[in-house]
């Protein structure tokens, strides 16, 4: 009897220590496959990624972990790491399955460590503005009316510019996508986010709002309802932005604030990793 027992105790402990070793396998893949993103969107950037540091082509090291990985989702984003801005985090280019009832549960590419966007485009004011460009949004539309300061790292004045020239010959097919488009908020503006502590991507010169007057944005419509403005208030999402226009920034490496739970859909921000 004792021996079927231990036979039987053997056997548990081996699938257990089989289960911990594919389940470690697992992980470690899974974390190497979302650290691998990095490079694969910012091939110039980095010599080296993995899952304890970045190390940045000038020889910069940058540790991917550090304080608790136990956080809650309010705590990744007031006082996040690396690890918390990359790993699993799941932004779906393209069209939603559900279209007509499209509701976003995650913010994907919400959170942000500063001092990763302050290695690449600049750790101060003026050393982002130095490297800032101006183009003229849509000018074949609406003429030099718009100039938008522009990141020249990444080259996304390149890629801004070519978005433009795409919405040009969108809204040539479809000229009622033209007043979304109209206007725009705005790229560069180094400034922290409404009721927040954190640096705005618009610091880095690296987002772009389009016609904020035709957009929705949840601290704007909580504050209309005399809801509180906070991350835990419960959100409607709205929004009337067309897809199509969402469909070209996510071609170049722009992910969009209206597939996000705390939504802002005239907001766009240059972030490959999350779509490569």
């Amino acid at each position: 009897m004792i021996k079927k027992w231990y036979k039987k105790l053997e056997i548990q402990r081996s699938y257990f220590l089989w289960l911990f070793l594919f389940y470690s396998v697992f992980a470690h893949a899974s974390l190497t496959e979302n650290f691998n993103r990095l490079q694969q969107a910012y091939p110039q950037t980095f010599l080296k990624v993995t899952e304890q540091e970045l190390v940045w082509s000038d020889g910069t090291r940058m540790p991917v972990l550090q304080g608790s990985p136990n956080k809650t989702e309010r705590e990744k984003l007031e006082n996040p790491n690396l690890f918390d801005q990359i790993y699993e985090v799941h932004y779906l280019s393209g069209l939603p399955a559900a279209l007509s009832n499209f509701n976003p549960l995650e913010d994907p590419g919400r959170i942000r460590y500063e001092p990763f966007f302050k290695k690449m485009y600049g750790d101060s004011q003026a050393v982002v503005e130095a490297k800032l460009m101006p183009i003229f949004w849509l000018p074949k539309l609406f003429g030099f009316r718009y100039p938008l300061l522009v990141t020249t790292v990444n080259d996304v004045h390149k890629k801004l510019t070519q978005i433009s020239t795409e919405l040009e010959t969108l809204c040539t097919q479809h000229p009622e996508y033209l007043p979304f488009l109209e206007n725009p908020g705005g790229t560069y503006n180094w400034r922290i986010i409404a009721n927040t502590q954190r640096l705005s991507p618009h610091s880095f010169g690296m987002a772009i709002d389009i016609n904020p007057s035709l957009a929705n944005y949840w601290q704007w419509d909580l504050e209309k309802a005399g809801l509180p403005i906070s991350e835990e208030t419960e959100l409607t999402y709205h929004n009337n932005i067309p897809w199509a226009i969402v469909l070209i920034f996510e071609k170049y490496g722009f992910i969009w604030g209206g597939k996000w739970r705390h939504y802002d859909t005239m907001h766009f921000e240059y972030r490959p990793e999350l779509l490569s």
